[in-house]
């Protein structure tokens, strides 16, 4: 059992008087001296950021869609990042959450584990789908999505940009805008051998050409010089 399991559990055991002392006592050896413990109502503001009493808490060790993500499915596109959003509200609605962290990130909010009805939030969202094992920081909720994918449920069932991926064409887009336009029309007029060819987590190799929706964030694993060449080594054109 987990500091932060046991944590969860004494935290229920407090409405008789004289179990008072025992349970702050069982706190205090369970949370190390230097963590922070936070408790009470929540809202989600995405899919890895909750709020408790003004308190910004990001759910350590997970990885979420942005809010303002999209991911495909059947070549559509849906907002899987707002998703993932009310799935978390959803898990918190009318609940009691506790969270607890050692450290703040470069945004001050605490980097924590929270449950609600005793039931870990970082791990429950990775298991459900709506978010990935953060692999930058750590292995933690590995298992959990792996269980995911194989059962391709929430966004492992659809085609998606890594979260941080998409962050950073996210970031690069807003420092030149008209540069990156003008290094679209540019390509798109051009000869060059610019056509990614990218192979999703569901198998489907597929590329994409200067100007599409996802050719900015989208990783190559291979480059192409005309239609014809990617058709040839297995890959199909993207919908959007």
């Amino acid at each position: 059992m987990s500091t932060y399991d046991l944590f969860t559990q004494v935290s229920y055991v407090a409405p008789m008087r004289t179990r008072t002392l025992p349970v702050l006592l069982l706190v205090a050896f369970a949370a190390p001296a230097h963590a922070e413990v936070v408790s009470g109502p929540a809202h989600a503001v995405d899919g890895d950021t909750i709020v408790v009493y003004g308190k910004h808490i990001r759910l350590a060790s997970i990885d979420a869609p942005e809010l303002d993500q999209s991911c495909q499915r059947d070549g559509q596109a849906w907002a899987c990042g707002e998703e993932a959003k009310r799935q978390l509200d959803s898990m918190i609605a009318g609940q009691t959450v506790y969270c607890q962290g050692e450290e703040v990130d470069q945004y001050s909010r605490l980097l924590g584990t929270c449950s609600a009805n005793r039931r870990n939030l970082n791990a429950t969202m990775v298991e459900y789908g709506w978010a990935t094992a953060y692999r930058a920081y750590t292995d933690e909720y590995l298992a959990q999505e792996h269980r995911a994918r194989s059962a391709k449920v929430g966004i492992w069932n659809s085609e998606f940009a890594p979260p941080e991926q998409h962050r950073i064409a996210a970031k690069e887009a807003s420092r030149a805008p008209a540069t990156a336009s003008a290094r679209r029309t540019n390509r798109s007029s051009s000869s060059a051998c610019d056509i990614k060819g990218n192979r999703s987590r569901r198998g489907d190799w597929i590329y994409h050409l200067p100007g599409m929706q996802y050719y900015e964030q989208t990783r190559p694993e291979e480059i192409f010089c005309s239609e014809a060449d990617a058709i040839a080594a297995g890959y199909r054109r993207s919908k959007v």
